[in-house]
């Protein structure tokens, strides 16, 4: 069911979907480690077998956060005729250029502008998407519907970005934060259909995470609000005595 519970980020393998993992066992800078069990991240759930929900009941997964638009959620409903989880649809829509697919129908794409696209979606996700984020983390303090699981298509980037809030804002510190962004370079199946009809340097661009994008949005983040900490509060809902209660849930 995972990789040996040493190795981070800790897998669940699913015959349906790919990147799918454990947030926990990140260790936080106060010497605290985020818990297993608790919240988990993947790539789109459409393809879902029985057995694969059997797996995901099996760790009492209570709440799906679908990040993907409205239609591309529309076109692959995530399939959970077994798990019957509470679903939250907060649709981030790829309107800049965040879906691939939308960005296989621009001729005029090269690698490097595609990186600056992606960039500038980024910046989006923290500065224009924020309200999506806010949803998630307000979910997260219910701690009832814990455990959770949050996705987006690739589970690469507005996924990756939500991981990184969140495991910035308990406490976990940068390196360990790009760890777990990177590691959807050798988690996520990718597209082999897509990667096919691109040239070479867009789909090399396309189908990996950067970690010029993540630090992007975090630079945006400080750039406009001052402190990370003043973002928190004023876009996600989250001051100081509510970071306090999150962590409580979930970190030991």
């Amino acid at each position: 069911m995972s990789t040996d519970p040493q190795e981070l980020p800790k897998t669940i393998r699913l015959d349906g979907a790919s990147n799918m993992r454990d947030i926990g066992g990140w260790p936080t800078r106060d010497g605290g480690t985020v818990k297993f069990g608790r919240v988990f991240r993947s790539a789109a759930l459409m393809a879902l077998t029985d057995q694969d929900q059997q797996r995901l009941a099996a760790i009492g997964l209570r709440t799906i956060c679908d990040l993907r638009g409205t239609r591309e959620s529309a076109q692959a409903p995530s399939r959970l005729t077994i798990l019957a989880p509470r679903l939250h649809p907060l649709p981030i829509e790829p309107s800049i250029g965040a879906s691939l697919r939308d960005l296989r129908k621009n001729s005029q794409f090269s690698g490097e502008n595609v990186m600056d696209v992606l960039r500038n979606a980024y910046v989006a996700y923290a500065l224009e998407w924020s309200h999506r984020y806010r949803a998630m983390f307000a979910l997260l303090l219910q701690e009832e519907p814990l455990p959770l699981l949050f996705h987006c298509s690739a589970g690469k980037d507005r996924t990756g970005f939500g991981a990184a809030l969140l495991l910035q804002t308990l406490g976990v510190p940068w390196e360990a934060v790009r760890e777990d962004y990177l590691a959807t370079n050798r988690l996520w199946e990718g597209d082999p259909v897509l990667a096919a009809e691109l040239p070479p340097d867009v789909a090399a661009v396309m189908l990996s995470a950067h970690e010029s994008w993540l630090t992007a949005a975090f630079d945006a983040i400080r750039a406009t609000f001052g402190s990370f900490e003043c973002y928190l509060q004023e876009r996600i809902g989250i001051d100081a005595a509510t970071r306090a209660r999150l962590r409580a849930l979930l970190v030991e």
